[in-house]
């Protein structure tokens, strides 16, 4: 079986995975605290099994999804929020420094600014309710911010299909946790974990993806869209 087929196989089996994490999930089957790490689990072994990856880069995805792993275990129970947030948190300073690795520091400033509004306008309509988790959610919406400006910054500047997922992947990433702060903070709404964990596993899919499109020495010139 020739590596393109065996990615497709765990593309599939990752999406088998997600939708069996999500109906156990809506349906309060406890199952769900085995197949939400499953899940995850699944989309490091996308880096892992991609030899021709440059290795910077696959270290660094490599251990922005492990951290993404530990903050799906540790958000499985309530008590551990903070400390889930703080494992995001990790992982997507990771995920920038993998950006950065690929294609340099960005300073697009129109994404910062569109960014920063979003950012913003999301927090201080959430801060009356953040009760005393006002600056760790702060910090949490300044570091997805950078990532996100860092990875859509990338395609804007490079526009090739590699740097497209990694663009569609971070605002899906921020858009998974900005609905997480909504459902927790202000207003929980039904099907919550449908929409937050479709979006995350797309997300960090279409992240750890892009290593089929980079080479070793980064050449992208055959996937330009």
């Amino acid at each position: 079986m020739d590596k393109q087929k065996q990615r497709n196989i765990l593309n599939l089996l990752i999406f088998v995975f997600a939708v069996i994490a999500i109906l156990l999930d809506v349906t309060g089957n406890s199952f769900y605290y085995l197949f939400k790490p499953l899940t995850t689990m699944l989309v490091i072994l996308l880096p892992l099994m991609i030899k021709e990856l440059e290795r910077d880069y696959k270290r660094t995805l490599i251990w922005a999804l492990c951290f993404c792993l530990l903050g799906d275990i540790l958000l499985l129970d309530e008590d551990y929020f903070v400390f889930g947030l703080g494992s995001f948190l990790i992982g997507h300073l990771l995920f920038a420094r993998g950006f950065i690795k690929l294609g340099g520091y960005q300073n697009n400033g129109i994404a910062l600014i569109v960014l920063l509004i979003i950012g913003i306008a999301l927090y201080t309509w959430l801060y009356p309710d953040l009760g005393p988790l006002k600056y760790p959610v702060a910090a949490y919406v300044l570091v997805i911010l950078f990532m996100a400006w860092q990875g859509i910054s990338l395609y804007l500047k490079n526009n090739t299909i590699a740097y497209a997922l990694i663009a569609m992947g971070v605002v899906l990433f921020m858009f998974s946790d900005s609905m997480i702060a909504v459902n927790k903070f202000k207003a929980p709404f039904a099907l919550s974990g449908v929409v937050i964990l479709s979006t995350y596993w797309l997300a960090i899919a279409l992240i750890a993806n892009t290593g089929v499109r980079i080479s070793k020495k980064g050449n992208q010139d055959t996937y330009n869209c």
